[in-house]
């Protein structure tokens, strides 16, 4: 859609995939997400109708792409409802971009997941996709629509200020993260270290070397998920051995996978730090988890694009608070 849109009534509908954040987005909305029939045939195909009056509506449709795949059938069946509804605009909102971690070629005959993704939610019909930290921001350019990428960094920012962690060192536990962990260094006013890493095999990773000071100090490990969390775990052992006070971690998006829980329980954590970008279940969560929200993030991100103005301003983590 162009800048010529005309604003329409909201309509806002949720995928399956995380409905809690999509109930309490619709409550700082003032309006629950509206009603959308979502079953499963006995074959396991996906069947959606949209409940309410979608012609000329300006929709918003909250769903993270997560495994299993069924998820993302669910966003493009929901987008093509509504696009045959007679949507105004129909904005697809992806807190975890799924595929994401499959944005290039690095090895022959692979496929780009990330773009593919991206194909696939622009022929369904989406208009513009609002997402929260792509693994790469390379992602933003794989979609022909407009992007809105934003950024969790003032949740989990606000949050760390609060806790006023002395001698505080940033650590990224890999070298693609440290661009994301410098930053997280600066706006917290602590120092940096990165681990030195290499990976023998996917889902494994072996630590080499920590660049940095951390002996008698408090360790921050940042990430943009946790996944299987070997690198996590892996880094906190490394930390611990070189004499750190305690270790804290944090990440944007809490997959979880596998033996997980059980990997994160076992290690000397205090505290691991992660939002509801995607819904994690009783039994993954444990005592050491703090899961923050994610909701008025999105809320504001939702009004601002509905009403057409800018949402830099979401991107800004103020400075009072420190």
């Amino acid at each position: 859609m162009d800048d010529t849109f005309q604003r329409g009534p909201l309509l806002l509908l949720a995928g399956r995939a995380n409905r809690p954040l999509a109930d309490e987005v619709g409550g700082l909305l003032g309006r629950s997400p509206d009603s959308a029939t979502i079953r499963d045939f006995a074959d396991g195909e996906i069947f959606v109708r949209i409940d309410r009056n979608a012609r000329g509506r300006d929709v918003f449709i909250l769903q993270p792409t997560n495994s299993p795949g069924d998820n993302i059938l669910e966003l493009l069946l929901l987008i093509d409802a509504a696009k045959r509804a007679s949507a105004a605009r129909v904005t697809a909102v992806i807190p975890y971009y799924g595929y994401g971690r499959q944005d290039r070629k690095d090895q022959p005959r692979v496929a780009i997941g990330a773009k593919l993704m991206a194909n696939l939610i622009t022929a369904a019909g989406a208009d513009r996709v609002l997402g929260i930290d792509f693994h790469q921001h390379q992602i933003q350019g794989f979609f022909d629509i407009p992007v809105d990428h934003l950024y969790a960094a003032p949740v989990l920012v606000r949050y760390f200020r609060e806790k006023g962690l002395e001698d505080l060192v940033v650590v990224a536990p890999d070298v693609g993260s440290a661009k994301m962990a410098r930053g997280f260094a600066r706006r917290l006013g602590a120092s940096f270290a990165i681990i030195d890493k290499r990976r023998p095999a996917p889902n494994e990773a072996e630590v080499l070397n920590v660049v940095g000071e951390v002996r008698g100090k408090n360790c921050l490990v940042v990430d943009d998920m946790v996944d299987t969390g070997g690198t996590l775990a892996q880094a906190v052992v490394a930390l611990c051995e070189r004499g750190a006070r305690a270790v804290y971690a944090m990440a944007t998006h809490g997959l979880f996978s596998g033996r997980a829980v059980e990997r994160l329980r076992s290690i000397p954590l205090e505290e691991l730090v992660v939002t509801n970008t995607v819904a994690i279940p009783p039994e993954k969560r444990f005592e050491k988890l703090k899961v923050l929200s994610v909701a008025e993030l999105l809320a504001r991100a939702i009004e601002y694009i509905h009403s057409n103005e800018s949402v830099s301003a979401l991107f800004e983590i103020p400075q009072d608070d420190e």
